[in-house]
């Protein structure tokens, strides 16, 4: 899969493609089926810069966060009522952010892809004189 995912381009995705289908078609021919009828909508990624295709296929945001919260709730066993799990989801998701202002690899690059494609989307508050950007808040540095 991750050939397919990293492929340059749409057409080197597809003949990856291909070659995933020939390899672990007859152990997985559902998996396969279904990318190859839902690849009009799977590769519309290849639309994106290469980039914006690393940020998609490598941070996962939601996935983590899910995990995270996993991890706190299934120690807790039962709780006494849907109150208490919300308090502890609540408390959990308040940690959770503190980790959510580290910069991610290249942003700067990413985030003026980002506003190339998106640019009416994108309030940009980056400068020339910035030492880089994190998801949570598009500039980290205060100098103009």
């Amino acid at each position: 899969m991750k050939k397919v995912y990293r492929a340059v381009t749409k057409d080197v995705a597809e003949d990856q493609l291909l070659n995933l289908e020939e390899k672990w078609g007859s152990k997985y021919p559902v998996v396969i089926e279904s990318w190859q009828r839902n690849w009009e909508q799977l590769s519309q990624y290849f639309e994106y810069t290469e980039p914006i295709r690393k940020i998609i296929y490598t941070t996962n945001a939601v996935e983590g966060f899910h995990r995270q919260i996993r991890k706190v709730t299934k120690t807790k066993g039962a709780f006494t009522n849907d109150m208490s799990l919300l308090k502890l989801v609540y408390l959990a998701t308040r940690n959770i952010e503190k980790k959510w202002t580290a910069p991610l690899h290249n942003w700067s690059l990413t985030i003026q892809q980002f506003y190339i494609k998106f640019g009416d989307r994108i309030p940009l508050a980056i400068n020339a004189n910035s030492t880089g950007a994190s998801p949570s808040g598009i500039e980290t540095s205060d100098r103009v």
